[in-house]
């Protein structure tokens, strides 16, 4: 579900409308042309970088101006490409039991487009195939989905899965026949119905998070059982995801676990830290049922909030324990994709500019009833610009407010009067008497 962001604190129904400078062109620091297709018209959007994030001067973009031929300010929604938790949602288990040594059962699924669905198997050790077919209920007749690898190889200290991935579909039910072994392929000791005990249904792959790469690198470094990759980022770059490109000629089998450690810059102490914990698999087998197992986790979830209002050093471990370090290529941070959507005009030319900390988010009723289209038009970010007529904002604040050390003097001096009077009015007494 793609969720629009007002921009910071749009929302507040005009707080913010009454109070900040105006953008004007020649107070931003940087500029990015935004390129359109010949001709394009209608809603455009272009996803924005990790650059945008370390020069514009909020974690939210508040000084994210969009201009039509370098003068005239263009109203646009901020969109932050995020499915939530309440996206995913609970299949119905009906009609479960047990044919010819198999356990069969049917989902009632949500009314809507789906491509995982996940099952609750209150099982471990074992090698199993999943028959699916879909149908729309009532004695409507069975369209054949595939049958999908599953497995849980704990005891061999590899991972588990039990997500049928589909094509996308939008059946009403769908009819599922588990076939299930140990993991040499004989029976599965102690085979019933209820080892099922129920299936969740994520977001479809078409809705699921995008992502931007928000650093990169390619250098990988061994601290004794440890692979270890640091990697950089500024202020204002947020990260919601790691991810690991491995040599593609690597087959073997593996789970190992990570440790992702973010260090703010201006940290005094270790209380700033912040760790985060993983795995990434790869299980490449063939399935004694039939078919193949291929299955590579390869990018954990992490969220860091330590690098959103200052630039933090990264460190990311892999515990190799006695296992060979893994073939690593390099080790990404990925922000969720990010979009500026906008209305374009033929023959405009526009550009995104930002890098005044004076300004606050703006209040576009183009943002508050922004709808997203299927299909915008692909626009394009060029490269990174000084603003050729940059002039720095002259400080408007009182100048109490650009010199706050005079108020805290100003107290002192207050305080010490007050203290030698006091003083003064002890002595007089004591000599009265």
């Amino acid at each position: 579900m793609k969720a629009v962001l007002a921009l910071a604190l749009a929302l507040q129904l005009g707080s913010l409308e009454a109070s900040g400078p105006a953008a004007e062109p020649k107070y931003l620091r940087y500029e990015r042309s935004v390129e359109t297709p010949a001709g394009a018209k209608g809603q455009a959007c272009a996803v924005l970088d990790a650059t945008v994030f370390a020069h514009a001067l909020s974690r939210s973009g508040n000084d994210l101006r969009l201009f039509a031929d370098g003068v005239r300010e263009t109203p646009f929604a901020l969109v932050e490409n995020e499915p939530q938790p309440a996206d995913v949602q609970t299949a119905t288990l009906l009609n479960l039991g047990m044919r010819n040594g198999d356990v069969v059962f049917d989902l009632e699924m949500p009314q809507r487009a789906y491509t995982d669905v996940t099952l609750k198997l209150d099982a471990k050790d074992f090698l199993a195939t999943a028959k699916v077919s879909g149908s729309d209920g009532h004695g409507d007749p069975l369209t054949e989905l595939g049958t999908f690898a599953l497995f849980d190889l704990s005891r061999q200290h590899l991972s588990r899965s039990t997500t049928l991935t589909l094509q996308e579909a939008s059946f009403a039910e769908l009819h599922v026949t588990l076939h299930m072994t140990a993991i040499d392929g004989g029976p599965w000791p102690g085979l019933q119905a209820s080892l099922v005990e129920g299936a969740t249904v994520p977001p479809s792959r078409e809705a699921q998070t995008l992502t931007t790469v928000a650093a990169e690198t390619t250098s990988i470094d061994q601290h004794g059982r440890r692979s270890v990759a640091t990697l950089r980022i500024p202020a204002h770059v947020p990260v919601e995801r790691v991810s690991f490109e491995l040599d593609p000629a690597y087959t073997k089998n593996f789970l190992r676990s990570i440790t992702i450690t973010a260090r703010p810059d201006a940290a005094e102490d270790s209380a700033a830290m912040e760790t985060l914990g993983g795995e990434i698999s790869s299980v490449r087998l063939p399935h004694a049922a039939g078919g193949a197992i291929d299955v590579r986790r390869l990018s954990v979830d992490a969220a860091l909030g330590a690098n959103l209002e200052g630039g933090a050093t990264i460190e990311v471990a892999v515990e190799n324990g006695d296992d060979t370090p893994l073939p690593i290529k390099a080790v990404r941070l990925e922000m969720r994709q990010r979009t500026v959507c906008f209305e374009a005009a033929p023959g405009t030319a526009y550009s995104l500019r930002y890098g005044d900390a004076a300004l606050r988010a703006p209040v576009y009723d183009y943002a508050r009833l922004f709808a997203p289209e299927e299909k915008p038009v692909a626009a394009t970010l060029g490269p990174e610009q000084p603003n050729p007529q940059f002039t720095e904002r002259a400080d408007s604040r009182p100048y109490t407010e650009r010199h706050p050390e005079l108020l805290w003097i100003g107290l002192l001096a207050v305080v010490a009067i007050l203290g030698t009077t006091a003083l003064h009015s002890i002595k007089k007494q004591g000599h009265k008497h």
